[in-house]
């Protein structure tokens, strides 16, 4: 599985202007809704449960969150880079700048697994996160995701 794959054409904010965590995932559910079809709310409150059971901020500036939805067909991630870095309970305690946003089908846990894999990988090197930052626009951002990951395949 390859980011480009899961990545929609309208799914990366370049530059989203939030203040909180919770907006955010507002903001992140309201794309999601528009490129899914799902009720933004149920994804929103999804998202807020999944974060009460610990939070989703991995460290260096990144985020992940992630739930299942039994009505959704395919995985679908949605990428924002931050106008400006937030707090998001992380574990190393630094604000994030950097969000993917995973929705997955309920029974597709190997492939959800996968796709968290995937990304995970990939923002381990920190000359991607660095060129993910510095990326001028939509398409720039895309580049890097998909071509980063190729280069980063199990």
């Amino acid at each position: 599985m390859e980011l480009a794959d899961i990545l929609s054409a309208d799914s990366i904010i370049p530059s989203l202007e939030v203040t909180c965590k919770k907006q955010a995932l507002n903001e992140l559910s309201l794309r999601a809704s528009e490129i899914t079809g799902l009720d933004q709310r149920a994804i929103f409150d999804a998202l807020l449960q999944r974060e009460r059971l610990g939070s989703t901020g991995l460290g260096r500036g990144i985020a992940i969150p992630h739930v299942k939805f039994k009505a959704l067909k395919g995985i679908v991630c949605v990428f924002a880079r931050l106008a400006k870095p937030i707090p998001f309970d992380s574990q190393d305690d630094q604000d994030v700048d950097l969000i993917f946003l995973l929705l997955a089908p309920e029974h597709a846990s190997g492939d959800h697994l996968k796709a968290l894999a995937r990304i995970s990988r990939l923002v381990r090197e920190p000359a991607t996160l660095e060129q993910l930052r510095g990326a001028k626009d939509e398409d720039s951002i895309r580049r890097v995701l998909t071509v980063s990951a190729a280069s980063h395949a199990a």
